[in-house]
């Protein structure tokens, strides 16, 4: 299980970012493409081993798997996880301020 306190890549923060909505892989994507705002494109590859990382420590689950497509959902577990990475970031923010004088 992935603990809270340990930092996220960037690849799983954005995933989880993406996943605030439901989406299937393809759409998580274009959503990690856009939530980026075009910084980051994703290929399947790590995208889908990142799912299956985040999965495994119950960050997200399957909502729907028709065959063809799995709809992946963030759960509280991952909502608290990102809320404490975006934390911790905004925190590394602030302690670089100096660096803009």
């Amino acid at each position: 299980m992935l603990n809270i306190s340990s930092p996220m890549t960037e690849a799983m923060y954005y995933i989880l970012l993406a996943l605030m909505n439901p989406n299937h892989g393809y759409q998580l994507m274009s959503s990690i493409e856009q939530v980026s705002k075009g910084r980051i494109k994703m290929g399947p590859g790590t995208l889908y081993g990142v799912l299956t990382r985040l999965q495994k420590d119950e960050l997200i689950v399957i909502l729907n798997d028709d065959g063809r497509r799995k709809t992946y959902a963030i759960t509280e577990e991952g909502r608290a996880a990102l809320k404490a990475e975006y934390k911790r970031l905004k925190y590394m923010i602030n302690d670089g301020i100096i660096l803009e004088e």
